[in-house]
């Protein structure tokens, strides 16, 4: 399976938008979630960034 990255988002974490982020689009897709943005030792990190990508093969 090939996928294609089709946008890469970054998210304050207290304004996560987990419907868009955890919910169906209809077709194969992945989502990488990871922590980002500025980071402080007493909070950590304070965004989260995403990485959507879409199935455009199957070899």
């Amino acid at each position: 399976m090939v996928f294609a990255v089709r946008a890469v988002e970054l998210y304050d974490r207290k304004k996560f938008p987990s419907k868009k982020v955890y919910g169906s689009s209809g077709r194969p897709e992945l989502r990488l979630i990871t922590c980002g943005g500025g980071y402080t030792k007493r909070t950590g990190y304070l965004s989260n960034i995403v990485v959507y990508a879409t199935l455009t093969a199957v070899t």
